[in-house]
């Protein structure tokens, strides 16, 4: 089963480096500046910019934007590196690495402000 989210990005280019360099999607297809998907495993990431449909204002005037509190979750094998990484290519998080009861996650933020959790599984072998 696939899963498709759609983020609603400032910058269809920035976001798919972003996605593609930086955290290892693959680019699926590109429709010019108005949208790209990009896929990780068996997630598909639907990324919509300010020309595309999915961004036209709602009936009572509302206009999609960037940001908030949704997001997918991202597995990774060891989060202490994988923040590390990010950071040093300039990736913003908008908070240290915390532990519950199943692992340990931290969220980082895309080029358009967009939350994804990096999380790491408590059984991962840290």
């Amino acid at each position: 089963m696939t899963v498709q989210v759609r983020y609603i990005v400032a910058d269809v280019s920035a976001s798919v480096a972003f996605y593609c360099d930086l955290l290892g999607f693959e680019l699926e297809q590109q429709y010019g500046p108005a949208m790209a998907i990009v896929s990780h495993g068996d997630l598909r990431l639907w990324l919509a910019g300010p020309a595309a449909s999915a961004s036209k204002p709602m009936p009572d005037g509302r206009a999609p934007e960037p940001g908030g509190w949704n997001r997918f979750v991202m597995t990774v094998a060891n989060l202490t590196e994988t923040r590390r990484g990010l950071v040093s290519q300039g990736v913003g998080f908008l908070n240290d690495i915390l532990d519950g009861p199943g692992g340990r996650q931290c969220l980082c933020l895309d080029p358009s402000g967009n939350v994804i959790e990096l999380f790491e599984p408590a059984d991962s072998g840290r």
